[in-house]
């Protein structure tokens, strides 16, 4: 599970990536000081930014954030430990209740793999369709929903649209994009990163799921 000690060791790491983008986060006031809370992000290619999130809600607020990671992670060797220890859990709706039950913050990012390959020519949008099950939890466990938009972090990589990335996406779930950040290089581009969170939102009726 969780690691303490790792994720101390990793956080000056995380500091200095901060730096580089001149990392803030806009409203966290607005996550709960205790109790069980669904934090929804958007998932950019670089993903990262959900780790300074995550960093700064520590450093700030004491609590960590136990995000639902996509399955692929966990059948890939190495990265399934690294990620355990950093708390993060697979993304199934069971793992997430235990959680929330526990009072824990939950992260996820309902546009998953689909949403972080998007190509460039469509920044700045979400593809959550009909993946709604981020609601439908905070309705079962009674948690609040606070959401985490960082539109930024779409402008680390240039992301080129793909069939190759296209067909590795709709017959294996596997992510091969086409990118690139810096220069011709994938050291990812100096852009201030900033996440904007809203208000909690509760008592959600299933008339809006």
């Amino acid at each position: 599970g969780l690691d303490p000690a790792l994720i101390d060791k990793i956080r000056p790491v995380m500091a200095r990536v901060a730096n580089y983008h001149q990392y803030q986060v806009e409203g966290l006031d607005r996550v709960p000081k205790n109790g069980p809370c669904v934090m929804a992000f958007n998932h950019s290619l670089a993903t990262y930014d959900i780790a300074l999130f995550a960093n700064a809600m520590l450093e700030s607020k004491g609590r960590p954030l136990r995000m639902l990671g996509d399955r692929l992670i966990f059948k890939t060797p190495l990265l399934d430990r690294l990620a355990i220890r950093c708390g993060v859990v697979s993304g199934s709706p069971d793992n997430a209740k235990r959680l929330l039950a526990e009072g824990e913050i939950v992260g996820v990012a309902p546009g998953g793999m689909m949403e972080a390959l998007r190509p460039s020519n469509e920044a700045y949008q979400i593809r959550w369709d009909e993946r709604k099950g981020f609601a439908r939890l905070a309705i079962d466990t009674g948690a609040p929903i606070v959401l985490a938009a960082c539109p930024a972090a779409d402008d680390l990589y240039q992301v080129y649209d793909s069939p190759i990335t296209r067909w590795a996406y709709r017959f294996a779930k596997v992510p091969l994009p086409l990118a690139r950040g810096r220069g011709m290089t994938l050291v990812p581009r100096r852009v201030a990163l900033k996440h904007v969170l809203s208000e909690p939102i509760a008592q959600i009726g299933r008339a809006h799921v």
